[in-house]
């Protein structure tokens, strides 16, 4: 059975940060060059469309922006939990830049915080397998403590995309990537997967009837028990194979 992948503190913090960068790369340069256009005298014919470029770049700069503190970062809410509200403030803010519309059916209640993280993170997933546009349906439901998260989403027929389930993403959901390693360009749905094992929720993905879906179920106390049991025996195998290295270099 092929183990689960374990990435040191600094090297996920590294590629969420690349990951990051990645996204705002191209709108701070667009910013740049409006910025250019508008400093030369020789194009004041093309101001306008500088000015428009610029607000646009400014938009999905503020969006991905917005989304990787509430997602990847620490964010400055108060406590251990965020309010549903501020999820959807930032979603919308999201979908404002994306080409598919968003169906937000969730209470107001409040998440704790790594739930939190993995149902925006499940949102950016569930946005992706509709690339040229469609409907996104994220939904929360079930009691304190026992949340379902559930994604559904269908490609726009007009737009001629067959609605899809991004590319390796359930190998990388499952800390387990068919490349064998994960990068900075899979580092997103493997930090997806990372915070469902943090909070003991079981990822399920796929495509049923040309549509998609992803949901987010509670562990049963026997799948937890059982996966501790696992982790531990993991430990105990990492420190014995340890001991044995250090015997042989004695």
């Amino acid at each position: 059975m092929t183990d689960i992948i374990e990435l040191k503190a600094t090297d996920l913090a590294a590629m969420l940060c690349s990951r990051v960068c990645h996204d705002l790369i191209n709108p701070i340069g667009a910013i740049g060059n409006g910025l250019e256009v508008l400093a030369d005298p020789n194009q004041a014919d093309m101001s306008e469309g500088a000015r428009d470029l610029i607000a646009s770049a400014a938009k999905q700069s503020r969006a991905k922006l917005e989304f990787a503190r509430l997602a990847y970062g620490a964010s400055s809410t108060a406590g251990t939990d965020i309010d549903t509200r501020e999820c959807e403030r930032v979603a919308r803010i999201l979908f404002d830049i994306e080409k598919a519309d968003l169906e937000w059916d969730v209470p107001l209640i409040l998440l704790p915080k790594h739930k939190a993280k993995l149902f925006m993170n499940m949102l950016l997933i569930a946005a992706g397998s509709v690339p040229r546009g469609g409907q996104v349906s994220a939904r929360i439901s079930g009691p304190a403590g026992e949340e379902k998260f559930e994604f559904s989403s269908k490609s726009d027929p007009e737009k001629r995309q067959k609605t899809l389930v991004p590319s390796g993403s359930a190998g990388l959901l499952s800390g387990m990537p068919d490349e064998g390693s994960v990068d900075a360009r899979g580092i997103q749905p493997f930090y997806t997967g990372l915070l469902a094992r943090m909070t003991d929720m079981e990822l399920d993905i796929g495509i049923e009837q040309d549509v998609f879906f992803f949901t987010a179920l509670p562990k049963s106390k026997d799948a937890v028990e059982a996966s501790a049991a696992e982790e531990t025996k993991a430990e105990d195998v990492k420190v014995e194979e340890t001991k044995s290295e250090d015997l042989k270099a004695d």
